[in-house]
C-alpha cells in the first residue's frame, strides 16, 4: 500500500463555495503556456456538470494571463437547467450558450472554434435508463465530432474502460487492452471510439482524458467516506484501493492536454500517482473528524486502478497531495459545507450505476 508523504506545505482549507471554486479554477504556469500554444477560442461542450464550471473559469483565467485583456473567447455550452450557473460563469468572464447537444441543428449553429473540450456524458441512472446513457455517451459525441471535425479536441472519458486489475499492479496503462464492465463503461468506450474515428479521416486532433476520481470537497471519494462516517454507515472494502486527483489538478490536466491532442487519438490516464487504500483513507479521515470508521467486508484482490506515468511525463505530477485533500475534506465537513446529493459509487464492482 502507498502511504504518500507530504509533497507541499499545507494551506488553509477553502471556507465557502466561492473560495473552493477559486482553488478549483486556479491555473498554473503550465496551464497558461498550454493555452498560449493553442491560439483561438475555446468551446467547452457539456460545461454544466460537476467539473465544467470551474474548468471554464480556469480556461478564462489562463487565457487572460496568456493573451492579456480582450483576448480569446471561452464559451461554455450546456442545457443550463440552473440560471444561477450561467450567471456565475458570465460573471467570471465565460460566455454561455444554452444548447441541447442531441439537437444536431442546434449544434450546427454553435460558434466555430479551434479548441474544444468535450465534457458531456451520463453515468448515474444508467441501470434504470440505459438507452439515455447510449444517447448521451455515443450519439452526442457523434454529433459533436462531426461539428468540430477539424478542431483540436480534449475528450473526457473514464478509467472505467479498463478491467479490474490486481491491487499489486501499478494499474492500467493507456496501451493496455480495454475491457469495460457494464453499460456505462461500454458506452464511454464507445464515446472514445467515435472521437477516434473522427480523428483519423477528418484531421481532428484528440486527447482522451481517462479520469478517476476527481476530488471536489462537495463530491468525490473523500466526501463519500466522510458522509458515511457521519451517518455511521459501514464502509464497504471490496473495492479496496483507488486513485484520486484534486479536481483543480484534473482541470489543469485537461486544458494542458490541448497541445498534446493528436491523430490517432491519444489516451491519457488523469489521476493521482498513488495507489491508495480505502481503509487507510477512511482511517486518516476519521482521525481528522474524530470519528471511528466502521468497515464491512474485506479487500478484493483486484480493483479499478490506473497508471498515471504518461500524464506525469507529459504534464508533471498533480500539485495537491492526498494529505491536503484529507485536511480540506475534514475541515469542509466540520464546517457543514455544501455537498452534492450524489455519491461517486466508487465501490461498485459490477459496473451498474
Amino acid at each position: 500500500m502507498t502511504h504518500p508523504s507530504d509533497k507541499s506545505k499545507s494551506t488553509g482549507a477553502p471556507r465557502n463555495v466561492e473560495e473552493l471554486d477559486e482553488r478549483l479554477s486556479r491555473p498554473r504556469d503550465a496551464t497558461v503556456r498550454a493555452v498560449a500554444a493553442c491560439p483561438g477560442d475555446i468551446v467547452i461542450l457539456g460545461a454544466g456538470g460537476k467539473m465544467g464550471p470551474t474548468l471554464a473559469m480556469m480556461a478564462v483565467r489562463a487565457a487572460r494571463l496568456a493573451d492579456g485583456a480582450g483576448g480569446r473567447r471561452v464559451i461554455a455550452v450546456s442545457r443550463f437547467s440552473s440560471p444561477g450557473a450561467q450567471r456565475t460563469l458570465q460573471t467570471a468572464g465565460v460566455e454561455t450558450i444554452s444548447c441541447d447537444l442531441l439537437d444536431r441543428d442546434a449544434v450546427r449553429q454553435l460558434p466555430d472554434a479551434p479548441n474544444i473540450i468535450f465534457m458531456a456524458g451520463q453515468k448515474f441512472g444508467t441501470t434504470e435508463a440505459p438507452e439515455r446513457t447510449w444517447l448521451m455517451n455515443v450519439v452526442v459525441p457523434a454529433i459533436c465530432a462531426e461539428r468540430y471535425a477539424t478542431s483540436r479536441i480534449v475528450v473526457f472519458s473514464t478509467g472505467n474502460v479498463y478491467p479490474l486489475l490486481p491491487v499489486t499492479s501499478a494499474g492500467a496503462k493507456e496501451t493496455d487492452p480495454t475491457s469495460p464492465v457494464g453499460v456505462y463503461a461500454a458506452s464511454c468506450l464507445g464515446r472514445e471510439q467515435i472521437f477516434e474515428g473522427a480523428a483519423k479521416p477528418r484531421g481532428s486532433r484528440v486527447a482522451l482524458v481517462r479520469l478517476n476520481y476527481a476530488i471536489d470537497l462537495r463530491y468525490g471519494v473523500l466526501a463519500d467516506l466522510a458522509s458515511q462516517m457521519l451517518a455511521g454507515t459501514p464502509i464497504a472494502l471490496a473495492m479496496g484501493y483507488v486513485n484520486v486527483i484534486w479536481q483543480g489538478d484534473a482541470n489543469r490536466a485537461a486544458i494542458e492536454l490541448l497541445p498534446h491532442a493528436a491523430s490517432p487519438a491519444r489516451p491519457v490516464n488523469v489521476t493521482g500517482m498513488e495507489r491508495l487504500s480505502v481503509r487507510w483513507l477512511a482511517t486518516q479521515l476519521g482521525v481528522r473528524l474524530e470519528r471511528e470508521p466502521v468497515f464491512e467486508g474485506t479487500e478484493a484482490p483486484d480493483a479499478l486502478l490506473s497508471d498515471a506515468s504518461l500524464m506525469q511525463s507529459l504534464l508533471g505530477e498533480p500539485e495537491v497531495p492526498i494529505e491536503q485533500m484529507l485536511d480540506w475534506t475534514a475541515a469542509w465537513t466540520k464546517r457543514g459545507g455544501l455537498r452534492l446529493a450524489k455519491s461517486t459509487q466508487f465501490d461498485v464492482r459490477d459496473g451498474k450505476f
